[in-house]
């Protein structure tokens, strides 16, 4: 089995979210498949392979953190773009998850690797007050320190997070918490990962994600959360022009780059965009 190590939405030659990529004629077993993304170790691990639906040629994906299947993983289908991109040549490819098809555009010119992913839909609602003064609680923060401008929120593009918008950078900064209570908040909530996060402008925003719930305590580069993150500013009527921009990862020193665009017709795709660098085996 050969297992490609690549970095997603990296900050040209350095930074970005390491995603494991398997691909093959057939999908592994799944105890396989959790045993190759443990001994990885990284946040998620991609497995694909090709398969004929409707009469066309797609990609069968399933994506695994070291300690359970994740229903979608946005860094790891940038990594598995750029892969496929090297293997098969820069186009679009169409994939089959779980419980959704989306695509992924692999470029890969000479040195030069990039993707970019169409999430599955998005939707966004309202927090409860107990699971806003749990979050805050887990996090050590006061009602005081939220955005007011940007609700706390349960939102989701393939998967489910919350988003925790707070009116300070420096309080962003030092974003910590107790991991095992956060994987059992997060998992009993049903949070795949918690999105901290400042809005810069209105365009650029600077966020952190607590990934418990899978077995890692950050997360430099999310993919998925970015999408469902664009997705509820779409919802909320917020001013973003038809994109934004989110630097994550430069407090944990990981510096990590996504662009995700808008549509204007509610609960539709995001496309999230960004460089890939490979990494040593």
């Amino acid at each position: 089995m050969e297992i490609q190590r690549l970095a997603a939405f990296a900050d040209g030659d350095r930074g970005g979210n390491p995603a494991g990529v398997v691909i093959g004629d057939v999908l592994p077993d799944v105890d396989v498949m959790q045993r190759v993304a443990a001994e990885v170790g990284y946040s998620e691990t991609a497995f694909a392979a090709r398969s004929e639906a409707v009469g066309e040629a797609r990609w069968r994906v399933r994506y695994f953190s070291p300690e359970a299947e994740v229903p979608f993983c946005g860094h790891a289908t940038i990594a598995l773009g750029a892969a496929l991109a090297m293997r098969h040549g820069s186009t679009t490819y169409e994939l089959t998850l779980n419980e959704f098809a989306i695509s992924v555009e692999g470029q890969s010119e000479g040195s030069r690797l990039s993707a970019a992913l169409r999430s599955p839909p998005t939707r966004s609602a309202a927090a409860s007050d107990d699971r806003v003064a749990a979050a805050l609680d887990l996090f050590g923060l006061d009602p005081g320190d939220l955005d007011p401008r940007i609700p706390v929120a349960e939102v989701h593009a393939g998967a489910d997070h919350l988003v925790v918008m707070l009116k300070s950078r420096a309080t962003l900064a030092t974003m910590d918490y107790d991991f095992d209570r956060g994987r059992a908040l997060m998992r009993d909530a049903g949070w795949v990962t918690v999105l901290l996060g400042h809005a810069e402008t209105p365009r650029r925003f600077t966020t952190r994600n607590a990934f418990a719930w899978g077995g890692i305590h950050e997360d430099p580069a999310t993919g998925a959360s970015t999408a469902a993150l664009a997705g509820y500013l779409r919802d909320l009527g917020w001013p973003h022009g038809g994109a934004i921009d989110v630097h994550q990862g430069d407090d944990m020193g990981v510096p990590s780059r996504l662009h995700a665009e808008i549509g204007s017709q509610a609960g539709s795709a995001i496309r999230v965009s960004g460089l890939v660098r490979t990494m040593e085996n």
